[in-house]
């Protein structure tokens, strides 16, 4: 369960650090400017989960604050899917939700370098 756990945690690194750091520096592919577009995303709450995206990406790597770290990653995420459905866009809230599935998955089994006393 650790080595999952442990591969999890990657992914949800890679993906958290490749979602962020363009919002960051405003490097979005045409595509992506054009579904925040859609969304209602405007500059400074694309920066917010730019900004949250990166923290998830740091504080996921330590065992005191992975929980948390997968709770702000799973409220990004809801944040998204609700705002895909208030567009009415049922095609992106869909894709979410295996991306909603990983911090639940990853809370249930754990931090991999967690040691239990």
């Amino acid at each position: 369960m650790k080595i999952i756990s442990g591969i999890l945690v990657l992914i949800t690194v890679f993906f958290c650090f490749k979602h962020g750091w363009p919002g960051i520096t405003g490097n979005l592919k045409p595509e992506e400017a054009k579904m925040m577009s859609d969304l209602g995303i405007g500059r400074n709450l694309l920066l917010f989960i730019a900004l949250t995206n990166l923290a998830v990406c740091v504080l996921i790597l330590f065992p005191p604050t992975f929980f948390i770290a997968n709770v702000l990653n799973a409220a990004v995420i809801l944040l998204i899917m609700a705002l895909a459905l208030k567009t009415g866009n049922l095609k992106i809230a869909l894709i979410e939700i295996p991306f909603l599935l990983l911090p639940l998955v990853l809370i249930y089994l754990g931090h991999p370098l967690k040691v239990k006393i």
